[in-house]
């Protein structure tokens, strides 16, 4: 017999944070999800790739702290 699961799918680490780092940049840019839809496909991308990376060096600074406490605390 089959159980389905009633949990939503178990999401990547820092996802959610993921997602706020890239609203963040795009909010600092002056815009919103509506506003990107109005702009050229090209400068859209553009902007959203400056965003994906700037989320992505972020999340390597949160995660490489993560490991520096958890050193501290395991006493290494």
């Amino acid at each position: 017999m089959l159980h389905e699961r009633a949990e939503a799918p178990i999401q990547p680490p820092f996802k959610q944070l993921e997602h706020a780092l890239i609203d963040e940049f795009i909010t600092s840019a002056g815009y919103d999800h509506d506003s990107l839809q109005t702009l050229p496909e090209t400068t859209r991308t553009a902007l959203l790739a400056q965003a994906s990376l700037y989320a992505s060096s972020r999340l390597s600074e949160v995660e490489a702290r993560s490991h520096y406490v958890h050193d501290l605390h395991d006493g290494r």
